[in-house]
């Protein structure tokens, strides 16, 4: 249904659809009271991201790799909303030095943490490693952010319980969570250059984000955490993302022009996740155009979820 309201403009049940914009889904919301971090913000739905909840009056932490482009946003922002709060940490969430330096740098700053969006992604690149040896796009898109999250999570619980406002961490993944590896993520062979398929480790990467999304959501809620963690996927979206598969991205334009978003529209899930009071202790679901939607069955697995968080922080411990 959620594809079928993606390709007709129709709202669903929270009131808003594909057409809406990451301003239209947040209008009225006072944030200023919160600080939200967000990842990959130097460009495309990021720095949309960026500047709306700084519209909406919340302290804006902009991470990113080329500290020049996230300046610039930065700059941009106070351009337009002179009172706005932004403040810029590098970051480059394939290495997991530089996920755990931005961490310190922003835990020294001492300011409280609301909001976690894990922004950042590569897509459809061709085979490479990071510099940990980790096959990059599910470095970049799933292990750096799963570090950056435990390194925060800390002080996003001290933040809510001293607060009482609700924390909350957002995930984004895709639709291409329906194609990964056939077996889900290739846990025995995920640097094997042999069996490497671009669009398959992007599915992965992606299945990857909502199944940490779920267990994580699993464990908050068990430890009566008031931090809520969920995935979204912002829709099919003009920005560079694909800029490795050109000749893909045509083709795939071409047969479904009538879905593709603009970067307003692309931002809006990603915001209503993160600010909307009607999603208050929604924990562990995956959201497209600002509604809640189905995912695969393996993107539900609970026990493919468990084993990956291991996996996961095995990795992240060997680095």
């Amino acid at each position: 249904m959620g594809y079928f309201r993606e390709a007709t403009g129709i709202k669903g049940p929270s009131g808003f659809g594909s057409g809406n914009t990451a301003e239209q889904v947040t209008e009225g919301i006072d944030a200023s009271r919160l600080t939200v971090i967000i990842t990959g913000a130097s460009g495309g739905i990021g720095a949309e991201t960026a500047r709306v909840l700084a519209l909406r009056g919340a302290h804006v932490i902009i991470g990113a790799r080329n500290l020049e482009a996230a300046n610039n946003v930065k700059q941009s922002i106070l351009e337009s909303i002179p009172s706005a709060r932004v403040d810029v940490i590098q970051i480059d969430v394939s290495s997991l030095k530089s996920v755990r330096a931005f961490a310190n740098k922003f835990l020294a700053m001492n300011l409280p943490l609301n909001i976690l969006i894990n922004n950042a992604g590569i897509m459809y690149c061709p085979f490479q490693l990071s510099e940990d040896g980790v096959e990059l796009q599910f470095a970049t898109n799933h292990l750096g952010h799963f570090l950056l999250t435990n390194l925060l999570l800390e002080k996003m619980k001290t933040t809510a319980a001293k607060t009482g406002i609700e924390g909350r961490i957002v995930n984004l993944s895709s639709i291409a969570h329906i194609g990964p590896y056939k077996e889900g993520i290739k846990f025995d062979k995920l640097n094997d250059e042999a069996t490497y398929n671009d669009k398959s480790a992007y599915g992965q990467s992606k299945l990857a984000n909502i199944l940490h999304s779920n267990e994580l959501a699993r464990r908050l809620k068990a430890e009566g955490a008031n931090v809520t963690a969920n995935s979204v996927h912002p829709g099919l979206v003009r920005t560079n993302l694909g800029r490795h598969a050109p000749i893909f991205m045509v083709i795939l334009k071409t047969f479904t022009y009538i879905l593709w978003k603009n970067i307003p529209q692309g931002t809006a899930t990603s915001c209503y996740v993160a600010v909307h009071p009607s999603l208050k202790g929604v924990n562990g679901k995956y959201f497209a155009d600002s509604n809640e939607e189905k995912t695969t069955d393996m993107a539900r697995d609970e026990a493919l979820a468990r084993k990956l968080w291991d996996f996961s922080e095995e990795l992240v411990n060997s680095k």
